[in-house]
Protein backbone atom coordinates (compact mmCIF):
# COMPACT_ATOMS: atom_id res chain seq x y z
CA UNK A 1 0.00 0.00 0.00
CA UNK A 2 1.29 3.32 -0.87
CA UNK A 3 2.00 6.07 1.71
CA UNK A 4 -0.41 8.82 1.34
CA UNK A 5 0.92 12.23 -0.22
CA UNK A 6 1.61 14.61 2.80
CA UNK A 7 0.87 17.55 0.71
CA UNK A 8 -3.10 16.71 0.49
CA UNK A 9 -5.57 17.24 2.95
CA UNK A 10 -6.85 13.74 4.36
CA UNK A 11 -10.43 13.15 3.11
CA UNK A 12 -12.63 12.82 5.94
CA UNK A 13 -16.49 13.40 6.51
CA UNK A 14 -18.57 13.76 9.53
CA UNK A 15 -22.33 12.64 9.74
CA UNK A 16 -24.62 14.73 12.05
CA UNK A 17 -27.83 12.60 12.99
CA UNK A 18 -30.95 15.19 14.11
CA UNK A 19 -33.94 14.04 16.02
CA UNK A 20 -36.92 16.28 16.23
CA UNK A 21 -38.92 15.56 19.06
CA UNK A 22 -41.46 16.27 21.62
CA UNK A 23 -38.19 17.69 23.21
CA UNK A 24 -37.20 19.97 20.46
CA UNK A 25 -34.54 19.16 18.26
CA UNK A 26 -31.48 17.64 19.23
CA UNK A 27 -28.49 16.40 17.32
CA UNK A 28 -26.03 13.11 18.29
CA UNK A 29 -22.97 14.06 19.03
CA UNK A 30 -19.90 11.97 21.09
CA UNK A 31 -16.96 11.71 23.53
CA UNK A 32 -13.89 10.91 21.96
CA UNK A 33 -12.31 8.19 23.49
CA UNK A 34 -8.66 8.18 21.48
CA UNK A 35 -7.30 9.26 18.92
CA UNK A 36 -7.36 12.63 17.04
CA UNK A 37 -9.50 14.70 19.29
CA UNK A 38 -9.59 12.48 22.59
CA UNK A 39 -11.46 14.00 25.36
CA UNK A 40 -13.39 16.30 23.51
CA UNK A 41 -16.81 15.99 22.06
CA UNK A 42 -16.99 16.17 18.84
CA UNK A 43 -19.67 14.60 15.52
CA UNK A 44 -19.06 11.05 14.32
CA UNK A 45 -16.97 10.53 11.43
CA UNK A 46 -13.85 9.69 10.13
CA UNK A 47 -11.38 9.05 6.85
CA UNK A 48 -13.42 8.57 3.56
CA UNK A 49 -11.94 4.41 2.32
CA UNK A 50 -10.45 4.29 -0.94
CA UNK A 51 -13.10 3.68 -3.54
CA UNK A 52 -15.95 4.95 -0.89
CA UNK A 53 -18.32 7.94 -1.44
CA UNK A 54 -18.55 10.20 0.95
CA UNK A 55 -22.36 9.90 1.85
CA UNK A 56 -21.04 5.96 1.75
CA UNK A 57 -18.30 6.73 4.20
CA UNK A 58 -20.44 8.44 6.43
CA UNK A 59 -23.07 6.71 7.36
CA UNK A 60 -20.30 3.61 7.85
CA UNK A 61 -18.55 6.28 10.45
CA UNK A 62 -22.02 6.90 11.81
CA UNK A 63 -22.67 3.02 11.92
CA UNK A 64 -19.39 2.14 13.32
CA UNK A 65 -19.01 4.69 16.26
CA UNK A 66 -22.41 5.12 17.49
CA UNK A 67 -24.51 1.97 15.95
CA UNK A 68 -26.79 4.10 14.66
CA UNK A 69 -27.91 2.69 10.89
CA UNK A 70 -28.92 5.18 7.86
CA UNK A 71 -28.76 4.63 4.31
CA UNK A 72 -26.28 7.00 2.57
CA UNK A 73 -28.80 8.20 -0.28
CA UNK A 74 -30.36 9.76 2.87
CA UNK A 75 -27.81 11.85 3.79
CA UNK A 76 -27.87 15.30 3.48
CA UNK A 77 -24.27 16.95 2.23
CA UNK A 78 -24.81 20.58 4.52
CA UNK A 79 -21.08 22.04 4.09
CA UNK A 80 -17.75 21.61 3.65
CA UNK A 81 -15.18 22.29 6.10
CA UNK A 82 -11.46 23.10 5.10
CA UNK A 83 -9.01 22.27 8.11
CA UNK A 84 -5.53 24.33 7.81
CA UNK A 85 -2.82 23.56 10.31
CA UNK A 86 0.02 25.60 8.79
CA UNK A 87 1.96 24.00 11.75
CA UNK A 88 1.31 20.84 11.28
CA UNK A 89 0.43 20.46 7.32
CA UNK A 90 0.10 16.83 7.53
CA UNK A 91 -3.12 17.20 9.83
CA UNK A 92 -4.64 19.05 6.77
CA UNK A 93 -8.45 17.98 6.48
CA UNK A 94 -10.89 18.22 4.08
CA UNK A 95 -14.10 17.64 5.59
CA UNK A 96 -17.52 16.67 4.39
CA UNK A 97 -20.82 17.20 6.99
CA UNK A 98 -23.95 15.24 6.33
CA UNK A 99 -27.03 15.42 8.42
CA UNK A 100 -28.74 12.55 9.00
CA UNK A 101 -32.59 12.91 9.37
CA UNK A 102 -33.82 9.03 8.59
CA UNK A 103 -31.76 6.43 11.22
CA UNK A 104 -32.58 3.46 13.49
CA UNK A 105 -31.75 2.36 16.28
CA UNK A 106 -30.24 3.68 19.75
CA UNK A 107 -27.32 5.33 20.07
CA UNK A 108 -24.59 2.87 21.81
CA UNK A 109 -21.01 3.33 23.47
CA UNK A 110 -18.19 2.04 20.75
CA UNK A 111 -14.47 1.72 21.56
CA UNK A 112 -14.40 5.33 19.76
CA UNK A 113 -16.86 7.03 20.99
CA UNK A 114 -19.53 7.95 23.94
CA UNK A 115 -22.68 9.14 22.24
CA UNK A 116 -24.80 11.64 23.71
CA UNK A 117 -28.11 13.54 22.27
CA UNK A 118 -27.75 17.52 22.74
CA UNK A 119 -30.69 19.81 22.36
CA UNK A 120 -29.68 22.13 19.37
CA UNK A 121 -29.45 25.44 21.80
CA UNK A 122 -27.58 24.18 23.99
CA UNK A 123 -24.50 22.30 22.35
CA UNK A 124 -21.16 21.40 24.54
CA UNK A 125 -18.96 24.24 22.90
CA UNK A 126 -16.90 24.34 25.51
CA UNK A 127 -15.92 20.61 25.39
CA UNK A 128 -15.60 20.81 21.76
CA UNK A 129 -12.58 21.95 19.67
CA UNK A 130 -12.43 26.19 19.23
CA UNK A 131 -13.72 26.03 15.33
CA UNK A 132 -17.06 24.39 16.56
CA UNK A 133 -18.95 27.87 17.79
CA UNK A 134 -17.94 29.43 14.26
CA UNK A 135 -19.83 27.20 12.31
CA UNK A 136 -22.00 24.15 13.97
CA UNK A 137 -24.61 26.24 15.32
CA UNK A 138 -24.62 28.14 11.19
CA UNK A 139 -25.12 24.57 9.89
CA UNK A 140 -27.66 23.20 12.61
CA UNK A 141 -29.89 26.71 11.92
CA UNK A 142 -29.77 25.82 7.92
CA UNK A 143 -26.71 27.56 6.44
CA UNK A 144 -25.11 25.72 4.14
CA UNK A 145 -21.89 26.92 3.12
CA UNK A 146 -18.15 25.98 2.44
CA UNK A 147 -15.63 26.97 5.44
CA UNK A 148 -12.08 27.57 6.20
CA UNK A 149 -10.64 26.81 9.02
CA UNK A 150 -7.00 27.87 10.06
CA UNK A 151 -5.49 26.90 12.96
CA UNK A 152 -3.10 28.57 15.14
CA UNK A 153 0.48 27.59 16.17
CA UNK A 154 -1.25 25.42 19.27
CA UNK A 155 -2.90 23.50 16.42
CA UNK A 156 -6.50 24.37 18.82
CA UNK A 157 -7.42 27.66 18.75
CA UNK A 158 -8.48 29.22 15.41
CA UNK A 159 -6.30 32.15 13.73
CA UNK A 160 -9.06 32.94 10.86
CA UNK A 161 -11.83 31.38 9.91
CA UNK A 162 -14.27 32.67 6.72
CA UNK A 163 -17.22 31.21 4.95
CA UNK A 164 -18.99 30.82 1.41
CA UNK A 165 -22.68 30.37 1.37
CA UNK A 166 -23.45 27.39 -0.98
CA UNK A 167 -26.25 29.25 -3.63
CA UNK A 168 -29.45 28.38 -2.90
CA UNK A 169 -28.55 25.97 -0.01
CA UNK A 170 -27.21 23.59 -1.83
CA UNK A 171 -23.88 21.65 -2.50
CA UNK A 172 -22.19 23.35 -5.63
CA UNK A 173 -20.17 20.96 -7.96
CA UNK A 174 -16.95 22.52 -7.20
CA UNK A 175 -15.47 23.56 -3.86
CA UNK A 176 -15.08 27.46 -3.45
CA UNK A 177 -11.37 28.39 -4.01
CA UNK A 178 -9.14 30.34 -1.63
CA UNK A 179 -10.33 33.63 -3.31
CA UNK A 180 -13.78 33.30 -2.01
CA UNK A 181 -13.32 32.93 1.48
CA UNK A 182 -13.37 36.06 3.07
CA UNK A 183 -11.92 36.28 6.70
CA UNK A 184 -14.90 36.77 8.95
CA UNK A 185 -12.42 35.83 11.73
CA UNK A 186 -14.19 37.66 14.95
Amino acid sequence: MAAADPSMPTQVVLCLPVLRGLNGAQVLLGLKRHGFGAGRVVAPGGKIEPGEAPAEAAARELREETAVMTDSDSLEPAARVYFRFPYAPATDMDCTVFLARDFTGPAKATDELEPAWYPLGHLPLERMWDDSALWLGLLLSGERFDAVVVLAEDNESVARFSKVDWPDSKMPSQPATNADFPDITQ
